[in-house]
């Protein structure tokens, strides 16, 4: 098949879908790569080493979408690049479908195969597909930096001759692959870390990379069989923000990435619990593109109310453009070939992975919860 990389063309996105060094194998799979000219650029990966990697560079997003019968993409596409991919094509990358439903129809009345990779299982054989948690995890260690540099203290115990210096107390809450990240790179840099999680499975994890964990009454059905947080109820969510206001009010630096598949981030930081926290501490919350889980969080600004910063973290993975796509780029090509690992690219959707990542096919939207959303706008599915 002929599979096209376009530039990515969302605000301050610097990812590119492949990287040189996929071409490569995607090239000796038998399939044929386009990139659109200067799609590596913000990755700093040049038109040249996709040349001599043996992709053709095409001059521009209308030729490219055209010419191919399959699209990589990182961030979902918008509506004027649905409406130059051809009717019946493939789409690999992210979707967002819940927050795009006018793409997902015109994809749908277009007929083109669609693979969302946020929906890819979190199982076993999946690990070397989920961009999820390839993400999550620059996430995580960017959000600890962000907070480094914008919280006004050391994050390490300094031994000076003015006197000693107490390290930092950083709380982390979630210890999902962001959260486990964001405690690891605390860690690193000498301060003293905590961590709250509502899942039980999570407390080894967190001890054993050198942090308290919270303990609270646990939920042992906390956790989706696909490995996601589920939502919980008003009731616990109250004994929730009683021990997070608590412990909030003893740190420094407060990371926040409890996030619920499919569904608005769950408010974990109220107004008043910001008020009480100590003059000069730092928010960074990365669930702020799923609404936040701070009250008072806007999706990317910083904010300062009650002497607290607040940081709406958005895209974090684009700051750190070359491994993350080096990431992306191996999850996705992974991906890939396992959907289509026959001569005749047929699916196999008694595959899990397969069957659980394909939004649609064949004119067919597969996805109850993406055709239960079109139905109640009117849509004809």
């Amino acid at each position: 098949m002929k599979i096209g990389i376009p530039k990515e063309i969302s605000e301050n996105e610097r990812r590119v879908a492949i990287i040189p060094k996929m071409v490569t194998r995607l090239i000796n799979d038998g399939h044929e790569i386009l990139i659109e000219v200067a799609a590596g650029e913000g990755s700093y990966f040049p038109d040249t080493e996709y040349e001599q990697a043996g992709a053709a560079i095409v001059k521009d997003s209308q030729l490219l979408y055209s010419g191919s019968d399959v699209i990589f993409k990182v961030q979902p596409p918008q509506i004027q690049e649905v409406e130059m991919m051809n009717t019946g094509s493939i789409y690999l990358g992210f979707l967002a479908p819940m927050a795009n439903l006018k793409v997902v129809e015109m994809m749908h009345e277009k007929k083109i195969t669609c693979f969302a990779m946020e929906f890819i299982p979190r199982i076993a054989r999946s690990q070397s597909m989920d961009t999820l948690s390839s993400m999550a995890s620059i996430a995580g260690y960017r959000a600890v930096l962000i907070a480094a540099q914008t919280l006004g203290k050391y994050f390490p115990l300094m031994m000076t001759a003015a006197g000693t210096i107490p390290p930092a107390r950083v709380l982390v809450i979630g210890a999902g692959v962001a959260g486990l990240q964001a405690i690891a790179t605390a860690r690193r840099l000498g301060a003293k870390v905590e961590a709250f999680d509502t899942r039980p499975a999570v407390k080894e994890q967190v001890e054993s990379l050198g942090a308290q964990f919270i303990e609270m009454e646990l939920v042992e059905d906390s956790e989706t069989v696909t490995g996601y947080a589920k939502e919980m109820t008003d009731e616990f969510l109250k004994k929730e923000r009683e021990i997070i206001g608590n412990r909030a009010a003893q740190n420094h630096v407060v990371i926040t990435t409890a996030q619920v598949f499919g569904k608005k981030a769950p408010i974990l930081i109220t107004e008043e619990m910001v008020a009480k926290m100590q003059k000069g501490s730092v928010i960074i919350d990365i669930a702020a593109e799923q609404g936040g889980n701070c009250e008072l969080t806007e999706a990317g600004k910083d904010i300062n109310k009650y002497g607290i910063t607040i940081c709406g973290a958005v895209n974090l993975p684009s700051t750190l453009p070359i491994d993350a796509s080096r990431m992306y780029s191996r999850n996705i090509t992974y991906f890939f070939r396992h959907l289509y690992k026959t001569k005749d690219n047929i699916l196999d959707f008694d595959d899990e992975i397969t069957k659980s990542s394909c939004v649609m096919h064949n004119g067919k939207i597969l996805n109850e919860m993406i055709k239960q959303a079109i139905q109640k706008g009117g849509a004809n599915t």
